[in-house]
């Protein structure tokens, strides 16, 4: 009966996150669709049951034929259910993301990670000219971005009302790249790098992914623990960085790899440190090497360093690298 009742709750929270990425309401036909597209297999009469129960439960709301809209309870709900469930969330995103990940640098074609950001309408323009110094810098995996206005879809998420939204590309792509050429690469923390003139000096936050339920780029920015823009200025200050770790002897063909991607306007390494040693005050297991990986996120944390609003969805969904164009152009 408990498991039962647990994997009830597990799809009812399925539902809320679709319901929550969506400015319109959805109906049964379309969540069943998207619920799919993550590996959930649930029908339409089935969905329909769930949202008569969550109805009942004031999660949602019906708007008639049109679907139902998620409500501040379900919301608030959605923020606190299944914590147990939640710890290791974000490295399972990553590996999940990784495989889903089909871009070739060769073609120029295929699909990328992407983190979503929503700005407010009338800051937009402000926003476009702090971001623009870091992307300048090259404190970002690519220059490559994709805007959304109100109410268009960017990476699975619906762009909100009065809001801009705008795709980065997340450094899961190295990691994408890197399980295409039969380079397994461990996912080991996010954290805040120190940069001390032009160079990176040492990590001075970390969370292990392993232990988090929550996004630690999205925790940083929201607890305004960077100086992004003071980097981008004066090459001193603080970032957003991850850090993984590959097999010593895949250390080569990573290179060639990443060279590929760097030629397609993909990057995001900052440092690749030596067999066994620690990098950047980060210890590095027995024949493994470290890597250190520059946060996508680290243009629109410098707009929040100076002010402006965000709503960020870190690994939000994948992109045809086609549809991205160069930040400059916008």
């Amino acid at each position: 009966m408990l498991a039962h009742a647990q994997e009830v709750e597990r799809k009812v929270i399925a539902i809320l996150r679709i319901l929550s990425r969506s400015a319109e309401p959805l109906g049964a036909r379309v969540i069943s669709r998207r619920l799919r597209e993550h590996d959930i297999e649930l029908t339409e009469r089935a969905v329909r049951y769930h949202l008569k129960l969550m109805d009942e439960r004031g999660f949602t709301e019906s708007m008639g034929r049109d679907g139902r809209l998620v409500t501040q309870l379900g919301l608030e709900e959605l923020q606190s259910a299944l914590v147990s469930d939640k710890v290791g969330f974000v490295a399972s995103k990553i590996e999940l993301m990784a495989c889903q990940s089909d871009f070739d640098p060769d073609t120029r074609r295929g699909r990328v990670p992407v983190n979503i950001s929503f700005f407010p309408e009338k800051r937009f323009g402000k926003a476009i000219e702090i971001m623009s110094k870091v992307f300048q810098a090259g404190i970002c995996v690519s220059d490559l971005v994709a805007v959304g206005r109100e109410g268009e879809r960017l990476g699975g998420v619906t762009t909100p009302r009065g809001k801009v939204g705008v795709a980065t590309v997340c450094g899961v792509v190295i990691n994408g790249a890197l399980l295409r050429a039969g380079v397994p690469i461990d996912n080991k923390f996010g954290g805040i790098l120190q940069i001390r003139h032009h160079r990176p000096l040492r990590f001075v936050e970390l969370i292990q992914y392993l232990g988090s339920s929550l996004d630690p780029s999205e925790l940083y920015i929201a607890s305004r623990m960077t100086s992004v823009g003071h980097v981008a200025k004066v090459g001193e200050g603080r970032i957003l960085a991850n850090f993984r770790e590959i097999p010593a002897v895949c250390r080569p063909l990573a290179g060639e790899v990443i060279a590929r991607l760097q030629d397609a306007g993909l990057g995001g390494l900052l440092l690749t440190g030596e067999v066994s040693k620690p990098v950047c005050g980060v210890p590095v297991e027995l024949n493994r090497v470290g890597m250190i990986l520059i946060g996508g996120l680290n243009p629109v944390a410098a707009a929040v360093e100076s002010g402006i609003d965000t709503e960020n969805h870190s690994m939000s969904g994948l992109m045809d690298y086609q549809e991205l164009v160069r930040f400059g152009a916008l």
